[in-house]
C-alpha cells in the first residue's frame, strides 16, 4: 500500500506541474515528449487520473478509519 501512495503522489505532482506549465507558459511537457494525444501521452493522463482517484480513496480511508 505505501509504495501504490508513493506512485500515486508522483504521479499527481507531474500532473500538477505539468498543468502548472500549461497554465502560465501555454506549454504542454508531456505532449512535447511524447506527442500530442499519442498513445503514450493518453497512458500518462491516465495514470495520473488514476493515482488521483487512488489519492483521494486512501486519504479518505485513512480520515475515517481514526
Amino acid at each position: 500500500m505505501r509504495a501504490l501512495k508513493i506512485i500515486s503522489y508522483l504521479l499527481i505532482i507531474i500532473g500538477a506541474l505539468n498543468w502548472g506549465l500549461v497554465g502560465i507558459f501555454n506549454f504542454n511537457l508531456v505532449a512535447l515528449l511524447l506527442g500530442d494525444m499519442t498513445l503514450f501521452a493518453r497512458i500518462i493522463y491516465i495514470a495520473v487520473g488514476v493515482a488521483a482517484i487512488v489519492s483521494i480513496a486512501t486519504t479518505f480511508k485513512e480520515i475515517f478509519e481514526k
